[in-house]
């Protein structure tokens, strides 16, 4: 009988892919990324998750790229370990390790070919618009106060809806973009107004650096009367991003969440997690002066929400 000791010595530990439905509050990070110069998001979750799992080194890959100061309700994130924690616990337990500003709504395992980018089938941002007259403390941090004018919320939903379908968008993307071109499908556009409040929601393939801030400084612009929706759509389609010069302040954006081919998530746990305000009385701006430019302009009204869909 062969007594030697086996050479293969113990089995190492499974690998097991996690994806988190991940909170944050942005006003505190420098955006989602690792940077040299900064707290991220993705630095802080790491390091929660290297406290639970020591076994392996600590990537993990998320949806989409959020900039400095921007939230997120429903980001999805994933990483890989070998550890005992099971897939359902990992959300209460790094939870106790992640400052208040960052919650895990929810924890589940996924195959190891799945992928929080690379499967995702759109991203939903939504940018919140303080349309009355007076600041409002509780809703500063969250939305853009726009004060001047009552922004006219018919204006801004034409110029969207010529956005819907697949185009090159270099208008409305920042300098320093690595990608190797600039084509995105916009799926679906929704503005919205209850009393002051303004929410404007962009689905989307996927989106350009800072496409959604600089577009919504163009959007408020049309609200205002100040940009035609011609003009408007001039600009992105021609590629004017020389005229595109301002960018909308990022305490207003949310990545709402991102979406699959399969659920991945319960309802609760990853679908618009972000609460819609609401304010009990309305104490609007004046309404904008009607210009000549913005007059006689897509007369027909489109309604609320609009979709695309590739023909067959």
């Amino acid at each position: 009988m062969n007594t030697e000791p086996s050479s293969a010595g113990p089995e190492p530990p499974s690998l097991q892919r996690i994806a988190l439905s991940l909170q944050y509050e942005g006003s505190s990070f420098c955006g989602w990324q690792r940077q040299r110069n900064g707290r991220s998001v993705q630095a802080v979750l790491e390091d929660a998750i290297t406290q639970l799992d020591p076994h392996r080194p600590v990537q993990t890959f998320a949806a989409g790229r959020t900039d400095a100061g921007v939230h997120a309700a429903g980001q999805v994130v994933h990483f890989d370990c070998s550890g005992p924690i099971p897939a359902r616990k990992w959300a209460p337990a790094l939870n106790g390790r992640l400052p208040s500003t960052i919650r895990v709504r929810e924890s589940v395992a996924r195959p190891l070919d799945w992928h929080a980018c690379y499967s995702a089938t759109y991203r939903r941002y939504r940018y919140t618009i303080h349309n009355g007259r007076r600041p409002n403390l509780f809703l500063s941090p969250w939305s853009w106060h726009r004060y001047q004018h009552k922004l006219d919320a018919s204006r801004m939903r034409d110029a969207l809806n010529t956005m819907l379908g697949l185009h090159d968008f270099s208008a409305f993307m920042k300098a320093g973009s690595r990608r190797a071109h600039a084509r995105t499908t916009v799926q679906e556009v929704l503005v919205e107004r209850q009393g002051d409040l303004l929410r404007v929601e962009i689905q989307a393939s996927g989106f350009l650096y800072g496409m959604v801030r600089l577009l919504m400084a163009q959007l408020v612009a049309v609200g205002e009367h100040r940009l035609s929706v011609g003009a408007f759509e001039q600009r992105w389609r021609e590629r004017r991003r020389h005229e595109v010069k301002e960018a909308a302040p990022a305490t207003g954006l949310c990545l709402l969440r991102a979406g699959y081919a399969e659920p991945v998530f319960t309802k609760a746990g990853w679908y618009d997690c972000q609460p819609w305000f609401f304010l009990a009385e309305s104490d609007p701006p004046p309404d904008p002066a009607s210009t000549p430019e913005s007059t006689g302009l897509y007369s027909e009204r489109c309604p609320t929400r609009r979709s695309w869909r590739a023909e067959e």
